[in-house]
């Protein structure tokens, strides 16, 4: 049987929104009533199909089966250990503290202004600090573990102490497990759990919420010439794959985001297709994550208007992802993103 996908579309916000809950005439999204859809597109690989919801008992019974099965997921609301999703996405601020990430290598290497950063983040309302010690920019080299946690380890102490809810951005089964007794709350590792054979093994042991992170290739190579069949469908299909392996390994908690890796071994039409296609991944039952931040789309789109910055580029992509539902946003400028949201669920909410 051809394999149909499920996206949630034509959104509504606010009042409007349940009001058409109350008259059965949306349906809300992740168990939010401030945001519902009426519509859905039913996607195979050879083809897309929009329906209103009230179309889907119409359906040939094996594909009402399985697009009910998709929207009990799509329409429960989703919980995490420690965090608590509200009706703007959460933000992850990123703490690199390495001497060559893409957009701010070197300035949070030194313990004294990863501690500013990591105050001033706080202040802003950052809700997840992700600490990192190794680039996985494109074209990246690998680091011995020593010197990645040499560089973060200061960080995490501080982190703590600051009750923070924290985030190890890493690849490495040693990394992780010596992260462990600073109280993390997360493990951000861009590989999808393939980088390092012992991850699981760490994840299953200390049952440590986790994102699964989707990337073709690795830093070195990911940027040249990437190629998908269908990168929406191929993606779905990773995450997929990833979660009955971690079920596969005992792995029973629902503590776990999803990241499609947005720059991760894809070029700028992957990029727009995942993004404006972003609420696919609802129907896998987990909370969504995007880093956008600062990235090369943003420069490929806007050509003349790029900034060093890009925060217009980086707010513009958040406020797309509020609209659609996305959970958690991990950005380099938390004050701004989270003014534009402000603003946003005020006008739009």
């Amino acid at each position: 049987m051809e394999k149909y996908y499920t996206r949630a579309c034509n959104f509504h916000y606010g009042v409007n929104s349940k009001n058409k809950i109350k008259k059965k005439l949306s349906l809300p999204l992740n168990g939010n009533n401030l945001i519902s859809f009426d519509y859905v597109e039913i996607i195979s690989r050879k083809s897309i199909k929009k329906i209103h919801i009230k179309e889907i008992k119409l359906l040939p019974k094996k594909i009402k089966k399985k697009i009910f099965f998709d929207l009990k997921k799509i329409t429960k609301k989703k919980y995490f250990k420690n965090l608590k999703f509200k009706k703007r996405p959460l933000l992850m601020g990123i703490l690199n503290t390495t001497p060559d990430s893409f957009s701010d290598g070197g300035k949070y290497l030194k313990n004294h202004s990863a501690k500013k950063k990591i105050n001033k983040f706080i202040k802003e309302g950052v809700s997840i600090i992700d600490v990192g010690g190794e680039s996985t920019r494109p074209g990246a080299k690998d680091i011995n573990y020593k010197v990645e946690f040499k560089r973060i380890e200061k960080k995490l102490k501080f982190l703590m102490r600051r009750k923070c809810f924290i985030s190890v951005d890493t690849r490495k089964s040693e990394i992780m497990k010596r992260s462990i007794k600073y109280n993390i709350g997360l493990i951000n590792d861009v590989s999808g759990l393939n980088y390092d054979k012992n991850t699981i093994n760490i994840l299953k042991e200390y049952k440590v919420p986790f994102v699964i992170h989707h990337t073709q290739g690795n830093p070195k190579t990911m940027q040249i010439n990437p190629k998908y069949k269908n990168v929406l469908l191929d993606i779905y299909d990773f995450f997929e794959e990833r979660i009955k392996f971690v079920r596969s390994n005992n792995i029973k908690h629902n503590n776990i985001i999803l990241d499609p890796g947005i720059g991760f071994g894809k070029n700028l039409k992957h990029n727009i297709t995942l993004i404006s296609n972003i609420s696919i991944f609802h129907s896998l039952g987990f909370p969504v994550m995007l880093g956008i931040s600062k990235k090369k789309f943003i420069k490929d789109l806007s050509k003349d208007n790029d900034s060093k910055e890009r925060i217009g580029g980086t707010l513009g992509t958040s406020i797309y992802c509020a609209s659609q539902g996305v959970q958690v946003l991990r950005v380099h400028d938390v004050n701004e993103i989270q003014q534009g949201l402000k603003v946003f669920d005020k006008l739009k909410f």
